[in-house]
């Protein structure tokens, strides 16, 4: 499943919010440095979606506020 995401990095508490059916808004409690942001926006996905962190992957984006990020459906 593709989803597109809005990332907020530097957020004071992590949250999702849907936009729709394939886009969020995600609030991330981690700074936009080194990669850190992304990795809390895969470990905050990985709780939402209720998968392991290892079928979350951003696909683009990695510098952008805006990333689509691939899904797999498997079971935590």
């Amino acid at each position: 499943m593709m989803i597109r995401i809005r990332a907020s990095p530097n957020s004071k508490k992590p949250k999702v919010i849907s936009l729709g059916d394939d886009c969020f808004s995600v609030k991330i409690d981690a700074v936009a440095d080194e990669g850190k942001a992304n990795r809390r926006l895969i470990e905050i996905m990985s709780d939402h979606f209720n998968v392991p962190k290892s079928s979350i992957r951003i696909t683009i984006g990695l510098k952008s506020k805006d990333k689509p990020v691939e899904i797999i459906q498997t079971k935590k």
